[in-house]
């Protein structure tokens, strides 16, 4: 609905202080200004019949005193019992303000809660039976008059509570509406970036360890056609440019391949049917470290898993070929040439655990973590995520990257 048709509290979120009228707003003020000074008019005029000759300035006192009090009704929102409270003597004494009482009635109920609205229904009544006794007297006419009195008042009161508590219902449901939209905002947030780390986190898994394999192939490469141009190494034959020319393009056709897979799986959006690359397993740990050994890395792989007929569920063993190559990769990038050694230990119904470690080069034997960058932290929530934990540091000049994975029996 647009905010014009709603009223004010409605826009200000039920804050009083923010109260701004709206078009219906000043619609509503104007026609309830108004109604209520014809129905004072309409009372005063039934009230000549008691006393049909007047004087002029009594008749005067009590127009003026019920033009006032429904004047009063443009502020009865965001001052409901100052206007109640300054309205309460003109009730008492003119009968042309018996349509603003009616109104202030309903709007106390309205916009007080019970503890401050029933002391204002006690006075107006009390205002309302003192001026019907003045006017009439003790008599039948008085007592009818007192009972129509009662009546209306205690009507408008109920009408009143009614509408506070459809109001104050309609406002917790648009509060709780906005929570909810507030919570699927943030949810929603989450979820995006849940999601854009995990595509961080694939993207530098696949593409990290290819191209770490091609700067060491091609800066093996330029190092050796250096020393040969300067005449301090063995010259370079056809052959084995060739042969490392093959090596640096097979190494970029795979990580071009595995890129693609990524880009793949990300296209799919969760698409039934949607063909999956097969993930890396600790089966193809051997396939890895051939790899490395290929590039020149010196690597010692030593598995001394438990229970080789029950492995790790695939998305543990996924974790594991992760840090393996990870730490592989860290290996070649901070520490070109040191031995890597690589263990796996566990059983199942314990943990999986699984370090790669390598000494550091001397300049950088000094306290601190090499290459902790966006690849450690991917793979720190990585493991997370599979209930593990992720250490790595450097002990006695020895970088050691360690990752223990719940490993489940069964």
């Amino acid at each position: 609905m647009p905010g014009w048709l709603l009223p004010g509290e409605f826009t200000a979120g039920g804050d009083p202080t923010r109260i701004r009228r709206t078009p219906r707003d000043w619609a509503v003020d104007t026609a309830t200004c108004g109604g209520a000074f014809l129905l004072g008019l309409v009372v005063c005029g039934v009230a000549q019949r008691y006393d049909p000759r007047p004087s002029q300035w009594l008749l005067a006192a009590d127009l003026l005193l019920g033009t006032l009090a429904c004047a009063s009704l443009w502020w009865r929102r965001r001052f409901p019992l100052a206007v109640a409270l300054l309205a309460l003597p003109a009730l008492a004494v003119s009968t042309s303000a018996f349509g603003a009482g009616i109104v202030i009635t309903v709007n106390t109920a309205l916009r007080l809660p019970w503890r401050r609205s029933l002391p204002v229904l006690a006075a107006f009544l009390t205002a309302g039976l003192l001026g019907v006794a003045l006017l009439q007297g003790a008599n039948t006419d008085g007592l009818v008059g007192a009972a129509v009195t009662l009546v209306y008042f205690l009507v408008s009161f109920a009408w009143g509570s009614t509408l506070r508590a459809r109001r104050l219902w309609t406002l917790a449901v648009r509060r709780e509406a906005e929570r909810e939209r507030a919570e699927h905002a943030r949810r929603l947030a989450d979820t995006r970036r849940a999601e854009r780390e995990a595509i961080a986190r694939e993207m530098h898994d696949v593409l990290a360890h290819r191209i770490s394999l091609l700067s060491v192939h091609a800066g093996a490469l330029a190092y050796r056609a250096k020393r040969s141009a300067a005449g301090t190494g063995p010259g370079l034959d056809g052959t084995e440019i060739s042969r490392s020319a093959q090596i640096i393009r097979d190494n970029a056709h795979q990580a071009l391949g595995e890129l693609r897979d990524v880009l793949l799986v990300l296209r799919a959006d969760g698409a039934d049917g949607a063909a999956t690359p097969p993930q890396p397993t600790l089966a193809d740990l051997p396939g890895l470290v051939e790899e490395a050994r290929a590039a020149g890395q010196d690597v010692d792989l030593h598995d001394e898993l438990a229970g080789p007929a029950r492995p790790p569920r695939p998305q543990l063993q996924r974790t594991a070929y992760r840090v393996v190559q990870e730490g592989l990769t860290n290996a070649r990038k901070h520490a070109p040439g040191a031995r890597v050694t690589v263990r796996l230990t566990g059983e199942p119904g314990s943990h999986l655990t699984i370090e790669v470690g390598n000494r550091l080069p001397a300049e950088a034997s000094a306290p601190g973590v090499p290459g902790a960058g966006a690849g450690l932290t991917g793979l720190a929530e990585r493991v997370r995520l599979d209930g593990g934990a992720l250490e790595h540091g450097s002990d006695d000049g020895v970088f050691i990257l360690r990752a223990r994975l719940p490993w489940r029996a069964g």
